[in-house]
């Protein structure tokens, strides 16, 4: 599954290099194969700069060009969903019974890894069942050829060219060797589906077998993803997620993951637990998520939430379910389907609803028909500013009232 990672600031410093550096490679892109030639023989000698030989530059031998990877980057659709569609989709029975027998399976593994990294077994397993199914699908697509036909592409060469010279380095330093180099279309690579720069920056070879393999080595992919996490920001003996039931009436504009108030005052708003049950009246600050507006699904979600969640995939929608489904194999109930019925946007009716919104002068990023963190925001702001519930969740009557 693309996962869509926030660029590190280091991986950003050396995207801004390799655009930068003054090469045909660095200085032009193309949306065809048109070019690519040139640009894998300057890249070529980029990574001759940056002191890979041997292996690594043979993985450059014979790469072509392919069409159906950029075809994969433009039908990215699936993000689109409402939460409750996308999780009826991906927590299932069988990955939430099959997720609690592998942690029985590997009980003194994820004991480890917990004492080690603090991130608690639940956590790795869901976004094990998410990637690839707990290692059944993998994929099977050269990750070398795919990232260099990324890398062209003039959409997003700042995110792939350090992508790109990442995967060389894999096979430069031995974790893994050339005919292994083979995993999702975008490059992802392991059971956890790590691109290269987090796989050089955070896997761990727990084993001790003298590789970092994530791919056949289930102690190196738990306690990796365990590692990508406290490197994102996990905060061990914390919580993440838990659900809550929220009144008919509340001050919605401060139901934003941007925003934290202490537990007491979202139980004085009448914010409570699942089943009706009282909330923890307590100073623990936390976050409304409302993913599908006030009369959905409601979350309080706190900063390994907010930050481990989000930057191991930006997408809310994605990130909501991966601590959902950690949830649900952790032993919480089903998730309530709120108060009203919820009809959502379409993907073209978010859309069009971006276009309307950057015509007034907002900033939602693409017009993806994604409703991520700028439309949000910018949702939020127009419900304000014509008296709606401001819960950042856009619906039919907002569309209406803006002329869609």
């Amino acid at each position: 599954m693309m996962t869509f990672r926030l660029l590190p600031a280091l991986l950003l410093s050396t995207a801004v290099m390799l655009l930068n550096a003054g090469s045909s490679q660095a200085a032009s892109c193309g949306n065809t194969a048109q070019g690519f030639g040139g640009f894998i023989k300057s890249f070529h000698q980029e990574a001759v700069a940056q002191g890979l030989g041997g292996a690594a530059l043979a993985a450059l031998d014979g790469i072509t060009y392919d069409a159906g990877i950029i075809k994969k980057d433009r039908a990215q659709n699936v993000f689109s969903q409402s939460f409750l569609q996308f999780s009826g989709r991906m927590v299932t029975d069988y990955r939430i019974k099959h997720g609690g027998e592998l942690i029985q399976k590997h009980k003194s593994t994820f004991a480890a890894v917990e004492k080690q990294f603090g991130v608690p077994a639940p956590v790795i397993v869901a976004f094990w069942a998410l990637e690839t199914d707990f290692g059944a699908n993998i994929g099977d697509l050269p990750t070398i050829q795919s990232l260099a036909t990324l890398a062209w592409d003039c959409r997003r060469p700042e995110k792939f060219r350090p992508q790109l010279m990442a995967a060389l380095e894999l096979i430069q330093r031995g974790d893994l060797h050339p005919e292994e180099m083979r995993g999702a279309w975008a490059g992802e690579i392991g059971q956890t589906q790590f691109l290269p720069f987090d796989y050089n920056e955070s896997a761990v070879d727990f084993d001790g077998d003298g590789r970092r393999d994530l791919r056949n080595s289930i102690p190196d992919v738990i306690a990796s993803s365990a590692n990508l996490l406290r490197k994102h920001g996990w905060q061990p003996g914390q919580p993440w997620m838990q659900e809550v039931r929220v009144p008919a009436e509340l001050p919605w504009e401060e139901a934003d993951i941007a925003i934290q108030h202490p537990r007491a005052q979202w139980a004085k708003w009448g914010v409570k637990a699942a089943g009706d049950k009282p909330l923890k009246a307590d100073k623990f600050p936390a976050s409304l998520l409302l993913p599908m507006g006030k009369d959905g699904p409601a979350f309080l979600v706190y900063e390994n939430f907010t930050t481990a969640y989000l930057k191991w995939n930006e997408s809310l929608v994605y990130s909501t379910t991966a601590a959902y489904l950690a949830t649900r194999i952790a032993g919480a109930p089903k998730v309530g389907t709120g108060s009203a019925e919820i009809v959502p946007l379409t993907y073209n009716q978010v859309a069009a609803l971006q276009k309307i919104l950057v015509a007034k002068g907002y900033d939602v990023g693409k017009i993806d028909g994604k409703i991520g963190a700028g439309t949000r925001a910018a949702v939020k702001d127009q419900q304000i500013k014509l008296g709606l519930p401001a819960d950042s969740y856009p619906t039919l009557e907002l569309l209406h009232k803006l002329g869609g």
